[in-house]
């Protein structure tokens, strides 16, 4: 038996490639003469550098900013012209310094240093994921980092995040990277938020990020008046695009300036690190995440590998935390049994500090339901 692990970080407790580590080691444990393959994997938010790295990729630190400003290194990885930018490694909200929120001045600055970077080290073909922001800047401070200018009524410069951008009358792209005109862009982002509006980037995050009732009428003014300036200058309307309002409006100036495509980001992570070549040798796929739940299967990374994996008729289980899904919709989705540590232990806090050991224990009981013939061949594929 050929066994792939696949599973996403157990957000708060471990890593994927911890998790992987520990699956496989209780899966040796048990003496069976399984062999097995570790490959982290992300959805295209926070890990997925790691992913990449992991399959191979090459990391590369980067001395950039915090989205309050302050210095900081940023991890993104390449391969040959490629290269996978994750914004929660600059500019994300656990880079706020003591994690307190600046809703009007909180900056995507950091992550354009790390996009120019890629660019001026050759990079062709550079994928974006864009979860986890601190910001509603629109995107702004990005742009300016790789040259363009904000300009406001006197001709100045606008100041960093999104409050400032009310001052906004003219978006100067003659300074652009001159690179990005011959590189291709890719955004991992799964949701399909506008900029403006009652589902757009300030009303449905803006909360999170710390914003209140003030900010809030704040940075929305300010989002309609970024919106006009940016259409202005490239001469497209891209506001109303599924996923414009993504990352408090990062999508909506890769969209409108870099000519950067949405995509699931499960999709590109499983591009990434070449999925389909390693699922070609598994007789069994086990993947996972901290919680399984019903955003598990709306393009998490679970619910992606078992669609994967279905394709080509192989069986799929998972490991959680927890699961609150039931056995039909597991099915549903292509996995065959999910295997919560909530099971082995049910105070939250002793599961999660012990996870590990939780899911190294695991390994032997999987093994002991799984050597029957009928989930160690492979299935025919599906059609």
């Amino acid at each position: 038996m050929h066994v792939l692990i696949a599973p996403d970080k157990f957000k708060g407790s471990l890593t994927a490639a911890e998790v992987a580590d520990a699956l496989a080691a209780g899966i040796a444990d048990a003496g069976c003469g399984w062999t097995t393959v570790q490959l982290p994997i992300a959805d295209g938010g926070d890990g997925t550098v790691a992913a990449a790295v992991a399959n191979g990729w090459t990391p590369v630190g980067v001395s950039t900013t915090g989205p309050t400003g302050r210095p900081l290194v940023a991890n993104y990885a390449v391969r040959g012209d490629r290269a996978v930018v994750e914004l929660a490694s600059a500019v994300g909200l656990d880079k706020l310094p003591g994690r307190v929120p600046d809703p009007l001045g909180a900056s995507t600055f950091g992550l354009g240093t790390v996009i120019a970077h890629a660019l001026d080290h050759g990079a062709k073909d550079i994928v974006v994921g864009i979860g986890g922001s601190a910001s509603t800047d629109g995107g702004a401070g990005l742009l300016q980092a790789l040259g363009a200018r904000v300009v406001d009524a006197d001709g100045g410069d606008v100041g960093p995040g999104g409050g400032q951008l009310l001052r906004a009358v003219r978006l100067d792209l003659a300074d652009l990277h001159p690179a990005v005109r011959e590189t291709r862009f890719r955004v991992a982002c799964d949701v399909d938020n506008p900029l403006l509006g009652s589902h757009g980037a300030t009303a449905v995050y803006g909360p999170q990020k710390g914003a209140t009732s003030s900010d809030l009428l704040v940075l929305e003014a300010a989002m309609s008046q970024w919106a006009q300036v940016v259409t202005a200058a490239v001469g497209t309307d891209v506001a109303g695009t599924p996923g414009s309002g993504a990352a408090g409006g990062t999508g909506f100036a890769l969209f409108a300036v870099l000519d950067a495509v949405a995509h699931p980001g499960i999709e590109l992570v499983l591009e990434l690190v070449d999925f389909e070549s390693y699922l070609a040798d598994a007789d069994l796929v086990i993947t996972g995440e901290g919680c399984l739940d019903n955003q598990t299967l709306h393009g998490k990374a679970p619910a992606g590998v078992a669609a994967a994996a279905r394709r080509r008729g192989v069986p799929v289980l998972a490991v959680a935390g927890r699961s609150l899904l039931t056995a039909e919709a597991l099915l549903a989705a292509g996995i065959t049994r999910a295997y919560p540590l909530s099971e082995l232990e049910p105070d939250p806090e002793t599961s999660i500090a012990n996870a590990a050991a939780l899911l190294r224990k695991l390994g032997p009981r999987i093994v002991e339901e799984h050597t029957e013939p009928s989930i160690t061949t492979r299935q025919g594929a599906a059609s």
